[in-house]
């Protein structure tokens, strides 16, 4: 029994234990001081402590013995005293005051932290540690393994499961490519692995005609996947690798193969990351190869090398019918290289060289070629290739000269007002151009009473693109006053014109005499209601042509809406079958106005009139 008075708040518990093994015998001290600590202690082990003995037996046979003592002196009179006490506790009974039960409570509190500290520490001693390795610990279960798709790793079971359905549609795939001509597998990201798993259902295969691998995550190791299937296979004629990442590599891989491949006529390898170097394997490619007609090229890097490469493979190619180079960095020394080919070129027909940055230099070298051209190119898309007036009107002379051309495009150019005005010049004497774009050219009221003039007289040109130019009111009245007899527009684009209310108003009196416009692109022209107003009392007229009308970003509000509602309803033989008015003002009652409207239309005719709000 441990004595009152070393037992008192200022006293403190400490615990001795010894683990004894065969050979030796290790003794510790738990004390239960503010700074609680463990510590060990030499072979002298003083008087104060007795020993705590574990024996090394199995655990159901371990005896374990704690016998605690209070550190201080005289451990003889202390014992005799606490006797004392303890019989005249057991007599009287007495109340004990709070300093006396505090002696109690601390030294039973303290010794149950310590028996819990004491049986961690057995724990710790005892029990054996694991062994594993780190990369035994990192190693996955048994069964375990990871997918192999295209940039994602899935541990399974789950990724199990997921590369089971992968190859699934694989599999599904591959049943497309041998049961169906035209195959779109766009978008899917089977990658690498996925193209070598697929191109197998190629080889040899009579069915698929037109396959498009479209953005898949291919690389040029993914290439090699059609070594030896496109030689063989002579039913394929159009592949699409547009969007996939090969790079320079990928490109010489695939010349190579296709130096003998006699079946696919068309190849698109658009946003490629290729450059010159790709460019140059084309070329020599084009050069051996008789059977391509079409190849798209857009988007990617080629420089003024590859523009001079291609240039010198056109002087040997006899069967290249489309070239599209748009997006890329010829520049105006590129336009030039490309015009020594053009002219000893004989059977190119399309030339697509939007946003190449030729400018007027460019231009006026490309126009030089062009016209010492042999053949007969039916399009010319120079779009965004900073071209201003100078430019245009040697770009003029060539449409004037031309018999075979079909198409020009100048859109996103500058040749403003005198540059559209030598266009029309040209087209006055030109009876082969049907589609005019010379939209985003800062032309005013003066270039388009210029254009409009030429439609007088003009029958061919059934597509005519002004949007983005600032027009005003003065040039939409131009326009509509010669358009309301005279011309063959069908598609007529004025959006973002600024003609306003008053020029929707000059516009709309045109449709009730024009025959012949089927589609009207009014879009961003701040109508508002004035000028949507003035287009429904066209509306009602009957129109055999306008199918449909785009009246998009005008500000239009309910008012304007209830106007075309009611033309629509009173107008038994409309032949709208599209009406687009989205961004505008319309609240619910406006769109439900228009929707009863377009309800009203398919009972009356059994048409369908497609909104957009």
């Amino acid at each position: 029994m441990v004595s009152t008075s070393a037992l008192s708040l200022s006293s403190h518990l400490e615990i001795s234990f010894a683990f004894r093994s065969k050979h030796t015998t290790q003794l510790w001290t738990l004390s239960s001081t503010n700074s609680s600590s463990l510590r060990r202690r030499g072979a002298d082990l003083g008087r104060h402590f007795t020993l705590v003995t574990i024996n090394s037996e199995p655990l159901s046979s371990r005896n374990f013995e704690i016998r605690a003592a209070a550190a201080g002196g005289g451990s003889s009179r202390r014992s005799g005293s606490s006797r004392r006490i303890y019989q005249e506790s057991q007599a009287q009974a007495p109340i004990a005051p709070v300093t006396q039960a505090a002696s109690y409570i601390l030294p039973a509190g303290a010794f149950v932290i310590a028996t819990f500290v004491l049986w961690k520490l057995v724990e710790k001693i005892l029990v054996p540690k694991s062994t594993k390795s780190v990369a035994e610990e990192d190693k996955p279960a048994s069964g375990e393994k990871w997918s192999f798709s295209q940039g994602i790793n899935f541990l399974s079971p789950s990724g199990a499961k997921v590369e089971r359905e992968s190859r699934m549609r694989l599999n599904d795939f591959a049943r497309e490519l041998r049961s169906f001509s035209s195959i779109d597998m766009s978008g899917r990201n089977f990658g690498d692995e996925g193209l070598f798993f697929l191109a197998e259902s190629l080889a040899y295969n009579q069915t698929a005609e037109e396959v498009s691998f479209a953005a898949n995550g291919i690389t040029a190791k993914g290439i090699m996947a059609f070594d030896g299937i496109l030689q063989s296979n002579v039913a394929l004629k159009s592949l699409n690798l547009s969007g996939n990442s090969i790079g320079d590599e990928g490109v010489k891989c695939l010349c190579d193969i296709l130096v003998k491949n006699s079946g696919i006529q068309k190849l698109q390898l658009s946003s490629s990351a290729f450059g010159d170097e790709g460019a140059k394997a084309i070329a020599e490619m084009l050069k051996k190869n008789s059977t391509l007609r079409i190849i798209e090229l857009n988007n990617n890097l080629i420089d003024y090398s590859g523009f001079s490469s291609l240039a010198g493979a056109l002087l040997e190619n006899k069967t290249i019918l489309s070239i599209y180079l748009s997006g890329n960095y010829g520049g105006p020394l590129g336009a030039s290289a490309l015009a020594k080919g053009l002219e000893g070129n004989k059977s190119l027909r399309e030339l697509y060289l939007q946003g190449n940055s030729f400018g007027d230099e460019g231009v006026i070298a490309l126009m030089s070629g062009l016209s010492s051209h042999k053949g007969k190119l039916t399009v010319l898309d120079l779009a965004n290739n900073s071209i201003g007036a100078r430019g245009a009107s040697h770009v003029a002379e060539y449409i004037k000269k031309s018999k075979s051309l079909l198409l020009i495009n100048l859109y996103m150019n500058d040749i403003g007002d005198e540059g559209a005005e030598k266009v029309a010049e040209a087209l006055k004497d030109n009876r082969s151009v049907t589609n005019v774009d010379l939209g985003g050219n800062d032309i005013h009221a003066k270039g388009i009473s210029a254009i409009a003039r030429v439609l007088k007289d003009n029958s061919v040109i059934s597509a005519l693109e002004i949007g983005y130019n600032p027009i005003g009111p003065d040039g939409a009245k131009a326009l509509a006053e010669v358009l309301k007899f005279h011309g063959n527009v069908k598609d007529l684009m004025l959006g973002w014109c600024q003609i306003g209310a008053t020029g929707a108003e000059d516009i709309a009196d045109m449709l009730r005499y024009n025959s012949t416009i089927s589609s009207l692109d009014l879009r961003a022209n701040g109508l508002r209601d004035e000028g949507a107003i003035c287009l429904a009392r066209s509306l009602k007229v009957v129109n055999e042509s306008l199918v449909s009308l785009n009246l998009g970003f005008n500000e239009i509000r309910d008012e304007g809406a209830f106007a075309i509602a009611q033309a629509l309803k009173s107008n038994e033989d409309v032949r709208l079958t599209s009406l687009n008015l989205m961004n505008n003002f319309l609240t619910k009652l406006g769109q439900s106005a228009i929707t009863d409207a377009s309800d009203h239309v398919f009972e009356m005719n059994e048409k369908e009139l497609t909104i957009v709000f």
